[in-house]
C-alpha cells in the first residue's frame, strides 16, 4: 500500500436540503398561507391597509392576526434572504438566526465582514478558519456557530466542521443527528451523509464530531485530518471549525496549523490575559495566520 492510499480520505457524502421557493409571491399571500388566514381575515387586514395607510404585514400585526417573526420571514422568502424561522423551536445561542436584527446578530455580521476582508480572502491556505479559546467556557462554540450561520447567509457554501472531539456542542446548537462524523472520518472509517444540511439555510452545512473518541489528540495529528481540510476547501468556499479550549491540551494548536488561520475568542470579565497570552504564543508559533483575539460578551 502507498502512503498516498494510506492516508487517503473516504469520499464524503452530503444530505441535500429540501428547498421551497416563495421569492415570486407577494409579501402578502406568503403571510396568509404562513398564517392560515381566512378570507374573513385577509379583509379586515386589507381593510385596516387602507384606512391606516400601512403595508399588510404592519396592519396584520396591529391586528393580532400575524406576528414580526412572520413578516421578517415573509420579506426573507421575497427577497430571497436566507433566514432560520424563528418560527421554530431554536437553540438560544444561536442568536443570529433567533434574533437576527438584535445589536448580538449585527456584530457577528460586522465580524464576518473584517474576517472575510483580512483573513479568508480567497486563497487556499487561509479558507479555513479555526475558532480557539484559551479555556472552557469562554463561548467559543457558541462564536463559532453564529459565524458559520452569517457566512451562510450570503448564500455561498459554507460548512462548520466540529473538531472539538473532547466536549462537542455544535450537534446540540444545530439539532442534527451526531451519530456519525469527523471522529469517523479520522478513524477511516466510511461515512455515509456526513454533512448535514441546515434547515431553512441551504449554503450552511455541519460536519459533526460523531462518536466521541478516546484519543481526539491523535486522530487530529494523522496525516488525514490536513488531507480532509484540503478535499474540504475544494468542496465549500468558507471552512469554520470550532475546536476544544487550550486548556485540554494540545487539540486546537493542532488544528489551527492544519487550518492555516486562527481567532481567538475570550470572556470579558473571566479570561485572565496570563493564560490568553499563552495560548496566542501557542497558536502563533505554529505559523499560523493568527486574527486576532474576540470579546466575547454574550
Amino acid at each position: 500500500m502507498s502512503q498516498d492510499q494510506q492516508h487517503s480520505v473516504p469520499m464524503i457524502a452530503t444530505e441535500q436540503p429540501a428547498r421551497s421557493t416563495q421569492g415570486d409571491m407577494p409579501i402578502g399571500d406568503i403571510i396568509r398561507q404562513t398564517n392560515n388566514l381566512t378570507a374573513e381575515q385577509v379583509e379586515r387586514v386589507l381593510a385596516y391597509q387602507r384606512e391606516k395607510g400601512v403595508k399588510f404585514g404592519e396592519a396584520a400585526v396591529a391586528l393580532g392576526l400575524a406576528r414580526r417573526e412572520d413578516v421578517l420571514w415573509a420579506l426573507s422568502q421575497q427577497f430571497q434572504y436566507p433566514y432560520a424561522d424563528s418560527r421554530q423551536k431554536l437553540h438560544p445561542d444561536l442568536v443570529v438566526a433567533a434574533d437576527p436584527f438584535s445589536d448580538a446578530a449585527e456584530a457577528f455580521r460586522d465580524m464576518r465582514s473584517q474576517i472575510i476582508m483580512s483573513v479568508l480572502d480567497g486563497t487556499a491556505s487561509r479558507r479555513a478558519l479555526a475558532v480557539v479559546s484559551p479555556n472552557i467556557g469562554d463561548g467559543k462554540s457558541h462564536f463559532a456557530a453564529n459565524l458559520a450561520f452569517t457566512f451562510g447567509q450570503l448564500g455561498v457554501r459554507t460548512l462548520l466542521v466540529d473538531a472539538d472531539m473532547r466536549s462537542p456542542r455544535q450537534q446540540d446548537i444545530f439539532r442534527v443527528n451526531n451519530s456519525s462524523g469527523l471522529s469517523g472520518i479520522l478513524a477511516g472509517k466510511i461515512e455515509s451523509s456526513v454533512m448535514r444540511p441546515i434547515e431553512d439555510l441551504p449554503s450552511l452545512y455541519l460536519l459533526p464530531v460523531g462518536i466521541v473518541p478516546p484519543n481526539p489528540l491523535e486522530l487530529v495529528q494523522r496525516p488525514t485530518f490536513e488531507l480532509l481540510i484540503k478535499e474540504l476547501q475544494l468542496k465549500f468556499d468558507y471552512i469554520i471549525v470550532d475546536t476544544p479550549a487550550m486548556e485540554h491540551g494540545s487539540d486546537a494548536r493542532v488544528v489551527a496549523g492544519k487550518c492555516g488561520a486562527a481567532l481567538m475568542v475570550a470572556r470579558r470579565g473571566t479570561s485572565r490575559m496570563r493564560a490568553l497570552n499563552s495560548a496566542m504564543t501557542s497558536i502563533k508559533k505554529t505559523g499560523t495566520h493568527f486574527a486576532g483575539v474576540v470579546m466575547n460578551e454574550y
